[in-house]
C-alpha cells in the first residue's frame, strides 16, 4: 500500500486526505498549526490519522509521495528535508486530477480570477450542465472528486497550486492577466512568478483552448517563451482579433470558429473596465464549451457581484461603504480606485508582499481625500502617500472597527469609504474574508 502524507489541514489538505483514503492509500495528515474543529471532525469521520501543532519527521519522511497545501512555502524545513531526500511533492490539484475525467476549465491570473471563475460557473449552471466549483474558491476539488460526480469543473488555481502541478491538464486554460504579486514567495523575481502562472498551459493539446488577455504586456511578452499547441483565444479592449473577443463600439464581439455574436456593454451586470475583461474571458470559455449565445448573454446580464470584491455594504449618512477586502495586491486596489467616481476615504494596509505603491500615486492624487491605514506596520504606506494627501489626512488603526470609525469621521455626504487593502490580511485577521466580514459588521454598527 502506497503511503501518502498530506501537509496542511485546511480545505485543500483535508480534501486530498479524504480522496487518498477513498483510493486506498496509507494516508497521514500533518499540520504545523491548529486544525479547525470542522476539519478535525472530517478527519475523524473518515478515520484518517493526523497530527497538529508540529511535524513528526518519522511519520512524514517515509512517504512515497506528499501532497503539500498551497499556503506552505518551499522554505519550510520539513519541505526542504523532503526535497533533499527526493520525495515527490505535488499539489491537491495534481493529485485530484489523476482520478477525474471531467472537463476542466481552469483560471489563473493576478486579478479577476475569482470573478471570472464565478461567472463561468454561473454560465455553465445556467446551461444545465452538471458542474463543480473548486480550487482556490468554494469546496476542495479533491473532496468533490472523492465524494461527488461532475461532468465539468470550473477551477480557480493560484500560482502556489500550480507550482506543484506536473501532469495536470485543463481542457480550457485561462490567464486573466499577470501583475507583480506574491513576489515574497518567488525570490522577489517577477519572472519566477510569471513562469509559475504559465504552468497552467504546459500540457495543453491541440484540441484544448488557451484564453488570455492580449492587452496585458506581461502575458504577451511571455507567450513566445512557451510551446503552445492549444487553440489560442485572445480577448482585447484595444484591437480586433480574428478568434476570441474584442470591443466594437458599445459591444463585445465574440468570434469562435465560424460563429460571431455580440453582447451590448450596457447589458453586463458587472460594471467597470476590468469586468469587461472578466466577462470576455467567461463568454469565450462558455463558447468553447458549446454554450448557446442566448444563455451567455442572459447569464452576463443577471450575474450578481461577489462578496469581498467591490461589494457595496451600506450607505450611512450619505456615505457609501464598499468592501473590497479581496484586493490583496496593488493592481486590485488600482482597479478599485479607478472605478470610483466620488471622493474616496481609502482604507489600506496589512501584510506587504513587496508592493510598489508608486503605480497608485496618480490615482490617489485624483480620487483620494484621506487614507486610513489598517495594519501593524504602515510606514511604507505613509512614505508613499503622505506627500500626496498630507499627514493630517492619514490615520493609523489596528482593527476594522477603529478603521470604520476613523473613516466615518473623515467622510462627508457624497463620499465613498473604500476598503481595498492592497495587502494580505494576516497581520490582524485570519484571512481576507475575516477582514471583510469584520469591516461589514463595523459599518452596520455605525
Amino acid at each position: 500500500m502506497s503511503r501518502l502524507v498530506v501537509l496542511g489541514g485546511a480545505e485543500s489538505g483535508i480534501g486530498a486526505a479524504v480522496l487518498a483514503k477513498v483510493k486506498g492509500f496509507d494516508v497521514f495528515l500533518s499540520d504545523n498549526g491548529k486544525i479547525k474543529e470542522d476539519y478535525e471532525r472530517t478527519l475523524k469521520e473518515w478515520d484518517i490519522p493526523y497530527e497538529q501543532g508540529g511535524h513528526t519527521p518519522e511519520k512524514i519522511l517515509n512517504a512515497d509521495e506528499v501532497v503539500k497545501s498551497p499556503g506552505i512555502p518551499e522554505t519550510v524545513p520539513m519541505v526542504r528535508k523532503l526535497e533533499e531526500q527526493g520525495t515527490h511533492i505535488i499539489s491537491e490539484i495534481e493529485f485530484a486530477a489523476r482520478y477525474d475525467n471531467a472537463k476542466k476549465i481552469c483560471i489563473t491570473g493576478s486579478n479577476g480570477k475569482t470573478t471570472t471563475t464565478s461567472l463561468i460557473y454561473y454560465l455553465l449552471q445556467n446551461a444545465g450542465l452538471n458542474v463543480g466549483l473548486g480550487g482556490n474558491i468554494g469546496k476542495s476539488y479533491a473532496l468533490q472528486v472523492a465524494t461527488e460526480k461532475h461532468d465539468y469543473y470550473v477551477l480557480e488555481i493560484s500560482s502556489f497550486q500550480l507550482d506543484n502541478c506536473y501532469d495536470f491538464r485543463p481542457d480550457i486554460a485561462i490567464i486573466t492577466n499577470i501583475t507583480p504579486d506574491h513576489l515574497d514567495r518567488y525570490d522577489y523575481k517577477l519572472e519566477n512568478y510569471v513562469r509559475s502562472k504559465f504552468r497552467i498551459t504546459r500540457n495543453l493539446r491541440p484540441e484544448d483552448c488557451f484564453i488570455f488577455d492580449s492587452d496585458d504586456a506581461i502575458t504577451i511578452a511571455h507567450l513566445d517563451k512557451i510551446v503552445l499547441k492549444a487553440k489560442t483565444l485572445p480577448f482585447s479592449q484595444k484591437t480586433e482579433v480574428r478568434q476570441g473577443a474584442f470591443l466594437r463600439d458599445d459591444q463585445i464581439i465574440l468570434r469562435y470558429e465560424e460563429s460571431e455574436s455580440a453582447i451590448y456593454l450596457k447589458e453586463l451586470a458587472l460594471g467597470g473596465k476590468h469586468n469587461i475583461y472578466n466577462s470576455m474571458a467567461a463568454a469565450l470559455a462558455a463558447k468553447a464549451s458549446g454554450i448557446d449565445d442566448t444563455v451567455i448573454r442572459e447569464s452576463l446580464r443577471t450575474f450578481t457581484a461577489i462578496e469581498h470584491r467591490l461589494e457595496p455594504v451600506l450607505s450611512v449618512g450619505g456615505v457609501l461603504y464598499i468592501n473590497d477586502s479581496k484586493a490583496t495586491n496593488v493592481d486590485s486596489a488600482w482597479y478599485a480606485l479607478d472605478a470610483q467616481t466620488k471622493p474616496v476615504v481609502w482604507i489600506v494596509g496589512g501584510t506587504d508582499k513587496g508592493n510598489d505603491y508608486s503605480q497608485l500615486a496618480e490615482l490617489v492624487r485624483e480620487k483620494v481625500k484621506a487614507i486610513v491605514c489598517l495594519g501593524v506596520d504602515n510606514s511604507k504606506i505613509h512614505a508613499a502617500f503622505e506627500p500626496i494627501v498630507g499627514a493630517g489626512n492619514m490615520v493609523d488603526t489596528r482593527s476594522a472597527e477603529e478603521a470604520v470609525k476613523a473613516s466615518a469621521a473623515l467622510a462627508k455626504d457624497g463620499d465613498v469609504v473604500l476598503l481595498s487593502p492592497c495587502c494580505a490580511s494576516f497581520d490582524l485577521f485570519r484571512n481576507y474574508e475575516d477582514r471583510g466580514e469584520k469591516f461589514k459588521e463595523a459599518v452596520r454598527r455605525l
